[in-house]
C-alpha cells in the first residue's frame, strides 16, 4: 500500500496502536529501541577531544536499519515519534542521522498518551527534535561510560572478572551496606510501656501511659514501672481534659515513576522491574474489542505530578455523577511537584477516567488489572475532597498518674471511599471509638499492662523504600532506578532475602575500593549535584562538555592513583567440609556470578560443582527419603523441592510444614496471607488460624 509519511516510533506495539489512529497515508514502523550506541568493545570516546562519542550502529540492527533507510525513500516525510523522554529524543537524532535528515526540519512529534485525539492533536504540531534535550541524554550516557569503564577493568585485575561500577549503582550498594553497617554497630536499648483498658459504664477503651504530676516521662527499665504502679491506689480514674478537634487528611498525588514503582511494591508485590513492564504495555496500548488498540496509561516514566486540565475537567464530572458533588475537588485539587522534577509531561494517569477497571477488566490480563486498577484509584482519588475525621484525645489521672486515649472517626470519607496510599510498615489508619466522656467523669481500669520493649535495628532496604530514598537525595531519575536494582542483583553485590537488600562479601569489597579510590563517584552530593547540571543541559542553561570535564578531570586523577595503589584482592575459597565424589579432593566454597557454590578444590583437572541448598528440617513427603531443599527458579523466585531430585519430581511454591492434614492425609504447607502465615491442606479442605 502507498503512503505519504513515515512514522518511527521504538516498539512494534506502539506501531501497531498508532497506525491505526493515522490511516492510510502513514505507515508506522519500529526501531525496536535504540539503533547506535558507543561501541561494547572499547570506550569510545575521546577523552583529548572534548569528549567526543564515537557511535556505531548496534551489532544486530543492520536488518531493522535497512529496511528502515528503505521505508524513508519511499516517504515524502519523516517523522520521529520515539518516546517523549532525553531518551526518546536521543533516539529520535540518531535516527536523523541514519536516515540522513534535516535537524532543522519539524519532523519530530510528542505525545504523551497513546489515544487517537492526542496522537492527531501531536501531528499538527511537529517540532524540530530539541539538541538540548540530546545533549543532556548524551552527556549522562558518557559519564556513565566513562565512570564504567575506566574503574570495570580494575576491578576485573584486582578483585575479579565480570565485575562493574556505575555512577547511580556504586551508590545505591553504599546505601545499602552503610545500612547494614548501622545494623551491625546497632546496640538494643531496653524500654517499656504501660497499656491500660479502661471502662465506662459497659463501654470499654484503650489508653497509654503518658506522664507523671504533668511532665512526660520515660520509662527506662522495669523499676521505672514499680514507681508508677505504687502510685495507683484504686480503679478509679478522673477525666481530666478532654479536646474535640476536626482534622483533614488529604488525598495522595497522582502517581510519578517512583511512587508507582514503590505503591506496587507495598500493595501487589511487584518487582520493579515487573511493574514498568506491566506500565509499558497499559501505556503503548491494550486491544478494546470494537474501540480497537487504546493507550490505557500516560507515559510511565514522569517525574513530575501536574495534571492536564482536560484530565481534571473529565475526572470532576465523573467523580460528581459517580460518588456525588460533595466529593470532587472540582479540578481545584492541589500537588506540588518535588524540587529538581524535569516536569517534562504529565503524571501517570489514565488516559480516561471513564475507562474504569471494572470496564477494562475483560481485556487486561491478571498483572495489568491489578497495576491498572491501582493507578486509576490514585488518579480519582487526588482528584477529590479531603477526607474528614472527629479526633477525640482524652486524659486520664489519678494520683498524678497520667494516661491518654486517642479516639478517631471518620466524618466524611472523601478520597478514602475510593484509595488510600499504602505504607512500608504495611499499618494504615483505623477508626478508634471512645465512648462519651467529659471533664469530671469517673472512669475504671479494667487492667494496667505493663510491657517491655526494645529499640530495633533500623530495617534493611526493600525495592520501595531504596527507591524512595535515592530519589530523595536526588540520585538517578525516573528511566534509572528500575535498570540499577537490576544491575546491583546481577553483579550479585547485594541480594535480596525476605524482600530486603543484603550486602554480599563481594559487594563489600568493592565498596570498599571505591569508598577508598573513588570517593567522588559515590558521593550523593556531588551526583545529585551532577543531576542538577544534566537538567540545566536539557534546559539549554548548561554546556554539557563543561558539566563532562568537571567531573572527569579530578575522576582521571583518582584513576591513576587506584591504578598504582590497589593491592589484588584474593578472594578466599572456604573449606565445604567434605570430599569430591568424583575424584576425593577436598571441596571448597567458591564466590561466582550468582553467589556461592560447591567446587572441587582440584580444578582445572576436576570440574565437580554443586549448588549450595538450605534444608528446611522436612522429610520430603512424596518419596519420604529426600529432604526439602530451597531452591530458586530462573526468576530467583523461592520455591521447594526433594534433594532427590530427578528421582523425585517434589516441587511447592508453599513452605511445607512436616505435618499431614488431619482431615485426608495429604500434607500440609504455610502459605502467606494478609497479616501473617497460615498453615493449609494442599487440598485446600483443611486450615489452620494465621501465625502473625
Amino acid at each position: 500500500m502507498a503512503y505519504k509519511y513515515l512514522v518511527i516510533v521504538e516498539s512494534p506495539a506502539k506501531a501497531k496502536t498508532i497506525e491505526k489512529y493515522l490511516g492510510r497515508n502513514y505507515k508506522v514502523v519500529a526501531s525496536v529501541g535504540h539503533i547506535r550506541d558507543l561501541p561494547k568493545s572499547k570506550m569510545g570516546i575521546d577523552t583529548e577531544n572534548n569528549y567526543e562519542p564515537h557511535y556505531i550502529s548496534i551489532r544486530g540492527k543492520g536488518d531493522v536499519i535497512k529496511s528502515l533507510r528503505s521505508a524513508a525513500k519511499k516517504a515524502q516525510k519523516v517523522f520521529l515519534a520515539s518516546d517523549p523522554d532525553r531518551e526518546g529524543e536521543a533516539i529520535a537524532w540518531h535516527l536523523a542521522f541514519l536516515l540522513n535528515l534535516d535537524l532543522n526540519d519539524k519532523n519530530r512529534v510528542v505525545f504523551n498518551e497513546i489515544t487517537k485525539d492526542a496522537v492527531k492533536a501531536a501531528f499538527k504540531e511537529p517540532r524540530s527534535i530539541d539538541l538540548d534535550l540530546v545533549d543532556a541524554q548524551q552527556a549522562r550516557r558518557i559519564l556513565d561510560r566513562l565512570v564504567g569503564y575506566s574503574i570495570s577493568p580494575i576491578l576485573w585485575r584486582k578483585v575479579k572478572k565480570g565485575l562493574s561500577a556505575g555512577r547511580v549503582q556504586s551508590i545505591a550498594v553504599k546505601m545499602i551496606i552503610d545500612r547494614e553497617k548501622e545494623i551491625r554497630a546497632f546496640i538494643p536499648e531496653e524500654y517499656w510501656s504501660i497499656d491500660g483498658n479502661f471502662k465506662k459504664n459497659s463501654k470499654k477503651f484503650k489508653a497509654n501511659f503518658w506522664g507523671v504530676d504533668g511532665k512526660k516521662k520515660k520509662l527506662p527499665h522495669g523499676e521505672s514501672i514499680k514507681e508508677i504502679t505504687d502510685r495507683l491506689a484504686t480503679k478509679d480514674f478522673d477525666v481530666t481534659k478532654v479536646e474535640k478537634k476536626e482534622r483533614k487528611r488529604n488525598p495522595a498525588p497522582p502517581f510519578t515513576t517512583s511512587s508507582l514503582q514503590q505503591e506496587a511494591a507495598r500493595k501487589l508485590n511487584f518487582r520493579t522491574r515487573k511493574t514498568m513492564m506491566v506500565a509499558q504495555q497499559l501505556y503503548e496500548g491494550i486491544p478494546l474489542g470494537k474501540q480497537g488498540t487504546v493507550g490505557l496509561i500516560t507515559y510511565m516514566r514522569t517525574d513530575s505530578k501536574r495534571i492536564a486540565d482536560s484530565a481534571k475537567a473529565e475526572a470532576a464530572d465523573f467523580i460528581t455523577e459517580t460518588y456525588g458533588p460533595e466529593f470532587s475537588a472540582h479540578g481545584k485539587a492541589k500537588v506540588k511537584n518535588a524540587q529538581g522534577a524535569q516536569d517534562a509531561h504529565e503524571a501517570v494517569r489514565p488516559t480516561s477516567i471513564l475507562r474504569t477497571p471494572e470496564a477494562m477488566k475483560q481485556y487486561l490480563d491478571k498483572d495489568q488489572l491489578k497495576l491498572y486498577t491501582l493507578i486509576w484509584s490514585r488518579f480519582v482519588a487526588s482528584q477529590m475532597t479531603p477526607a474528614v475525621l472527629d479526633t477525640m484525645k482524652v486524659t486520664l489521672e489519678q494520683n498524678g498518674v497520667i494516661f491518654i486515649a486517642n479516639g478517631s472517626k471518620i466524618k466524611f470519607k472523601g478520597f478514602m471511599s475510593v484509595y488510600i496510599e499504602g505504607t512500608d510498615d504495611g499499618k494504615e489508619e483505623k477508626e478508634n471509638l471512645l465512648p462519651e466522656l467529659a471533664v469530671g467523669d469517673v472512669v475504671q481500669s479494667v487492667s494496667i499492662e505493663p510491657k517491655q520493649h526494645f529499640t530495633q535495628p533500623p530495617a534493611r532496604y526493600s525495592e520501595a523504600t531504596l527507591i524512595r530514598t535515592l530519589e530523595e537525595k536526588g540520585v538517578g531519575r525516573p528511566s534509572t532506578y528500575a535498570p540499577t536494582l537490576e544491575t546491583i542483583q546481577r553483579r550479585y553485590y547485594v541480594k535480596l532475602q525476605q524482600k530486603r537488600f543484603e550486602p554480599t562479601e563481594l559487594g563489600e569489597i568493592v565498596n570498599t575500593i571505591m569508598e577508598d579510590f573513588f570517593p567522588q563517584v559515590i558521593n550523593t552530593s556531588f551526583t545529585a549535584e551532577m543531576e542538577n547540571d544534566l537538567d540545566k543541559v536539557g534546559a539549554g542553561q548548561e554546556d554539557w562538555i563543561s558539566v563532562v570535564d568537571r567531573f572527569y578531570k579530578p575522576f582521571e586523577k583518582e584513576l591513576k592513583d587506584a591504578e598504582e595503589k590497589i593491592e589484588k584482592i584474593q578472594i578466599k575459597d572456604e573449606p565445604a567440609g567434605f570430599d569430591c565424589e568424583l575424584c576425593g579432593h577436598p571441596m571448597v566454597i567458591k564466590l561466582g556470578r550468582f553467589g556461592k557454590f560447591y567446587a572441587c578444590s582440584n580444578f582445572p583437572d576436576c570440574r565437580n560443582t554443586k549448588p549450595i541448598v538450605k534444608e528446611i528440617g522436612v522429610t520430603c513427603p512424596v518419596c519420604h527419603e529426600g529432604q526439602v531443599i530451597e531452591r530458586k527458579s530462573k526468576k530467583n523466585r523461592l520455591f521447594y523441592g526433594c534433594s532427590r531430585y530427578p528421582d523425585c519430581d517434589f516441587t511447592s511454591w508453599d513452605k511445607p510444614v512436616g505435618r499431614d492434614c488431619p482431615k485426608c492425609g495429604k500434607y500440609l504447607v504455610e502459605k502467606k496471607v494478609k497479616g501473617g502465615k497460615q498453615v493449609v491442606c494442599i487440598n485446600g479442605d483443611y486450615e489452620e488460624a494465621v501465625q502473625k
